[in-house]
This record gives C-alpha cells, structure tokens and sequence, in this order.
C-alpha cells in the first residue's frame, strides 16, 4: 500500500475515535468467528471505554482519507517491552498489506531495538502467519477463558 500515510491517531477527536472503534469491532467480529470464541474484550468495549486506554495509536490512512487499519500499544515502564495491545484492518480492506505496513513502521520507527511483545488467538491463522513473516517469535500458548487459546509473540 505505497499511498497508505502512517500516522498517530488523535482519539481525543472524535470522527478519528467512532472510526477506530467501528474498525476495531468489525475486525475483532471477524477474528471472534475464526476462533471460535465471541468473548474477546474489545468487542464489547464502549466508545468510551475504548478513548480511556492508556493506550499510544497508530493508523494506516487511506488515500480517500479513511482509516484503513490501526495499531494500538502500550508504553512500558522502566524499559520493559512494548505490549501491542491490537492491531485491527478494516474487513474492506483486508490482504491489502495494511497490518504488514503498520507492523513493519512500527518495529523500524517506534520501536527499534526494543522488545515487542504481542498476543492473538492462536486459531487466528492470518494474524499467527503475519507475525511470523515479520520475524516475531512464538512462544508459548496459554488459555485465559475456557475454550480460547492464545498464542503469544515476541520480537527483538
């Protein structure tokens, strides 16, 4: 996607904030089908609670000026990793390159040198494909629900 502008999101306006929240929804509905499991936090998360985050953000925008996908993160303490917190592509505009393009500005911008640390459902074939072709390493899966495995990554 070489038109795609990467730039920090402003979830304080709120236009950038519905955007991001509708994106987040309909990705984690797709993901949530993948799995096999409806209870991914972010799916119920109000518009509200989603802007309360202390979360950093990062968005693919489009050339027609829509927010094509994002990438959302916490910043560590005292050095500790960077912990994605979601990475979501609007379902319109999957297998576009979206969240290779976020991933890779991500890790070669904002986070270089620096440990990155990620989870996604360990059924979710597309996200565990992407972050291996980008060099994240898997590491042990783990069930925080019953029924729902998750796969942990960890790059640098």
């Amino acid at each position: 996607m070489p038109s795609t502008l990467v730039r920090p999101l402003d979830l304080s306006d709120a236009a950038t904030a519905v955007a991001v929240h509708r994106i987040g929804r309909a990705a984690y509905a797709v993901e949530a089908a993948l799995i096999g499991f409806d209870g991914i936090p972010a799916l119920g998360e109000s518009l509200a609670e989603m802007r309360g985050r202390p979360l950093r953000w990062l968005g693919a925008v489009a050339p027609d000026g829509g927010i094509a996908g994002f990438l959302a993160w916490e910043e560590p303490g005292s050095g500790g990793p960077v912990i994605l917190d979601r990475l979501c592509v609007d379902p319109s505009r999957f297998r576009g390159g979206v969240a290779s393009l976020l991933l890779r500005h991500a890790l070669r911008e904002l986070f270089p040198g620096r440990t990155v640390e990620v989870t996604t459902g360990a059924d979710n074939a597309p996200a565990v494909a992407l972050y291996e072709r980008l060099g994240f390493v898997r590491g042990a899966d783990f069930s925080p629900a019953p029924g729902l495995r998750m796969a942990s990554f960890t790059h640098g």
